[in-house]
C-alpha cells in the first residue's frame, strides 16, 4: 500500500508540473525549461539522500545499477522532459496527454519481459480503469464543446452570439501545431515509459529510492551541462523571459517532488502497479490546469467521473487476489480465475 500512496502523490505532482510547464511553454522554450528544472531536482535528491541516511547506499551500488539509473535519468529527465515541453508548447496538455498515455503499455511490456513481473486479473482490471478514465474525460469534453458551439451558433439572441464570439476569439490565440506536437508527444512517451523499468532495474539491489534518484539526476544534469557547451543552446537559455523563468522554476520543483515519490514507489512496488497509477497524472494536470491555464486549457466537469474511475483502478491495483479470497466467500469460478497470471512462468 505504501507504494500505491507514493505513486499517487507522484502522479499528482507530475500533473501540476505539466500544468505549470504548459504555462511556461507559452513564452519559453524546451531547452530553457529543461535547464531550469534540472538544478532543483539534483539539489532536492542530494538533500534527501543525506537526511534519510542513504549515502551508504551509493557505495553499495554496482556499476550495473549505476548504469541503469543513469539510463533512466537520461530517458526521463532529458529525453522525455525535453520532448514533453515541446509537445506542450505545440499542442497543449490536453492534446498531448492521451498520446503520452501509451507509455504505460511500453512500461508494462518491458517490466513483464525483462523484470519478471506478471499480470493478474485485478491488475488487468485496474489498468483498464486507469487508462480508460483519461480517454473518457477527453471524449466527453470534446463532445460537450461541440454541442455547446452548435447551440451558440444556432441561437439568435445577441447575448448568446456575443458569448460564442468571445469563446471563439479566445481559442485561436493558440493554434495547435499538430504534426510537431504529436511527434513530440510520442517521443516523450518513449522516454517516460522506458525510464520506469530502467529505474526499477537500478533499484532492485539496494531499494534506496533517494540515492537512486540522485544518481539519475546527476547523470541527466551532466548531460544537460554538455548540451550547454553549444553556444546556441547557452544563448537560448540566457534569453529566457521572467514569466517563463518563474513557471519553469515552479515546474522544476513540482517534477522534482514527483520524481522523489516515483523513485520511492519503484523501490517498494512493481512497475505493473506504479505505472498505471502514474497514468492518472493526465487527470491531475487538467485539475491544476483549471487554476493555472484556465484561459488556455478548459476545465471539464467530467473530470470528477474520471477521478472516480482512476481511483477505482488504483484500488484494484493495490489489493491482492489473496486478500479478497481471505475476506470474502467467492464462487468457485472466481477462485479459479484468481489463480490466473500472465506470463505463467
Amino acid at each position: 500500500m505504501l507504494g500505491i500512496f507514493f505513486a499517487m502523490v507522484s502522479a499528482a505532482c507530475f500533473g501540476f508540473q505539466n500544468a505549470s510547464a504548459r504555462r511556461g511553454a507559452l513564452s519559453g522554450t524546451a531547452m530553457q525549461g529543461l535547464v531550469t528544472s534540472m538544478v532543483a531536482g539534483t539539489l532536492l535528491f542530494l538533500g534527501c539522500t543525506i537526511v534519510f541516511g542513504e549515502l551508504a547506499a551509493l557505495e553499495r551500488m554496482s556499476l550495473t545499477d549505476i548504469g541503469f539509473l543513469c539510463a533512466a535519468g537520461f530517458a526521463h529527465f532529458v529525453w522525455g522532459r525535453y520532448w514533453n515541453i515541446r509537445a506542450l508548447g505545440a499542442i497543449g496538455a490536453n492534446l498531448a496527454g492521451p498520446v503520452q498515455q501509451y507509455q504505460l503499455l511500453l512500461s508494462l511490456s518491458l517490466a513483464i519481459f525483462f523484470l519478471g513481473e506478471y499480470l493478474t486479473p485485478l491488475k488487468v482490471l485496474g489498468i483498464i480503469l486507469v487508462v480508460s478514465a483519461p480517454a473518457f474525460i477527453l471524449e466527453r469534453r470534446s463532445k460537450s464543446r461541440r454541442n455547446d458551439l452548435k447551440a451558440a451558433r444556432a441561437a439568435g439572441a445577441a447575448v448568446v452570439a456575443a458569448d460564442a464570439a468571445e469563446t471563439i476569439d479566445a481559442k485561436p490565440k493558440f493554434k495547435p501545431r499538430l504534426v510537431e506536437g504529436y511527434t513530440c508527444a510520442i517521443l516523450s512517451g518513449l522516454g517516460f515509459g522506458s525510464s520506469a523499468v530502467l529505474a526499477k532495474a537500478g533499484l532492485m539491489s539496494t531499494g534506496a529510492g533517494f540515492a537512486g534518484g540522485f544518481v539519475s539526476y546527476v547523470c541527466a544534469t551532466t548531460f544537460v551541462g554538455i548540451m550547454l557547451l553549444n553556444p546556441g543552446n547557452l544563448a537560448e537559455v540566457r534569453t529566457m523571459r521572467g514569466e517563463a523563468r518563474k513557471w519553469f522554476f515552479v515546474s522544476g520543483m513540482a517534477v522534482s517532488f514527483s520524481q522523489m515519490f516515483r523513485y520511492l514507489a519503484l523501490s517498494v512496488a512493481p512497475v505493473t502497479v506504479t505505472q498505471p497509477i502514474q497514468a492518472t497524472s493526465l487527470i491531475w494536470r487538467m485539475v491544476f490546469g483549471y487554476f493555472i491555464n484556465r484561459e488556455h486549457e478548459a476545465f471539464d466537469r467530467y473530470v470528477l467521473i474520471g477521478l472516480c474511475l482512476s481511483f477505482a483502478g488504483a484500488f484494484a491495483l493495490a489489493i491482492s487476489d489473496d486478500m479478497i479470497l481471505r475476506h470474502f466467500d467467492a464462487p468457485a469460478w472466481i477462485v479459479e480465475l484468481s489463480r490466473w497470471k500472465w506470463p505463467n512462468r
